[in-house]
């Protein structure tokens, strides 16, 4: 069907609707905005998000979300049939298809519902456009949140501009009890994303901790997971820093998401753990290199801390279009000095009064 295609009438909004972002964290904080202004718009509808299982718990207690439906990635080819056989039988009046990739677009095609709404044939990879029979019209490349708010300005829907993590409180007291561990502001560092092109080196991380630990007084605390690789990478930065960084690696995504949010600083590259720092209202330092921090940097707060060798400046320029394409190589030519000024800068302006 045409992209033009009118949106649905605000007197007639649908009842059942589910939502296919199925993507890492990033992804499903970028999401969030999307199921808050959806709730907020139709009250009486009951929306499913299709979530892989990690993901999946970042949802957990939240209002605005009637469902979840797992997809097990790790199952291959079989995830597929057995995602059939769950949402067999059921019928959603529409399916915002979210992830314009393969994943996305046989998810969407198992859900029957009369109405697919997905991106545009340009932005739709791998043929998923064929997996829906409405779509936004075609747009220049901006950034990822903004691309996911097309789809609310389709549908008439109000933006909300909404990241919430709903934490018990349980969660918040064993937060405060992980940030009353240190005496000292806490700068939460994330060394390493499943993407190694997207990481920095060690090196110039190791230099960024002693400078923080020594010249600013602050106290360097490694966040992340408990991989082997993101364990021999603490290992390293202990052997090559002078003043050793606390190490807090692991725990679930839950415990992660409290870490950063007690944290007074976060320094990452372009990962989950940014995303969810920025969300959370934690003052955030984004490296940036391989990708390009105006499609897929901070979303409308702490721009001004992101170090952008993307396009050859230590600084980021707001006013340009942002870009798709990836630059191999590019995190490398960030400098310990580049990210030693943003820190100071965040003390500044965010730290102090």
């Amino acid at each position: 069907m045409r992209a033009d295609r009118s949106p649905r009438g605000a007197d007639a909004p649908p009842r059942r609707v589910a939502i296919v972002l199925m993507s890492a964290v990033g992804s499903t904080v970028q999401g969030m905005p999307i199921v808050a202004s959806l709730r907020r718009a139709w009250p009486g509808a009951q929306l499913t998000w299709v979530l892989q299982p990690g993901p999946a718990t970042l949802m957990a207690g939240r209002p605005d979300v009637d469902r979840t439906l797992l997809f097990h990635r790790r199952f291959g080819a079989r995830a597929y049939s057995r995602f059939r056989r769950e949402v067999a039988g059921e019928v959603f009046d529409l399916v915002i298809c979210l992830q314009p990739n393969f994943k996305g677009g046989m998810v969407t095609r198992l859900l029957r519902a009369p109405e697919r709404l997905g991106h545009d044939r340009a932005r739709a990879r791998d043929l998923s456009w064929l997996a829906t029979n409405r779509r936004i019209p075609r747009a220049p490349v901006a950034h990822i949140q903004d691309e996911l708010f097309e789809f609310l300005d389709h549908l008439g829907v109000p933006r909300r501009l909404e990241w919430c993590f709903h934490f018990t409180e349980e969660e918040r007291r064993m937060s405060a009890r992980w940030r009353e561990e240190f005496s000292r502001t806490v700068l939460a560092i994330v060394p390493r994303s499943s993407n190694a092109r997207r990481n920095w080196t060690l090196e110039g991380t190791a230099r960024v901790i002693d400078v923080a630990a020594g010249d600013l007084g602050l106290q360097p605390v490694l966040l992340g997971g408990d991989s082997e690789e993101e364990l021999r990478d603490a290992r390293r930065l202990e052997e090559l820093c002078g003043v050793p960084p606390r190490v807090a690696l692991g725990g679930t995504l839950r415990e992660l998401a409290g870490r950063l949010s007690a944290s007074d600083l976060v320094l990452a590259p372009d990962t989950g753990p940014l995303h969810m720092a920025v969300a959370l209202g934690t003052p955030t330092i984004g490296l940036y290199g391989y990708t390009d921090p105006a499609r897929s940097g901070p979303y409308g707060r702490f721009t001004d801390l992101t170090v952008d060798r993307f396009r050859g400046s230590a600084c980021s320029d707001g006013g340009r279009a942002p870009s798709r394409a990836t630059r191999p190589g590019r995190m490398s030519r960030i400098r310990a000095e580049d990210v030693v000024l943003k820190l100071e800068r965040a003390i500044r302006s965010y730290l102090k009064s």
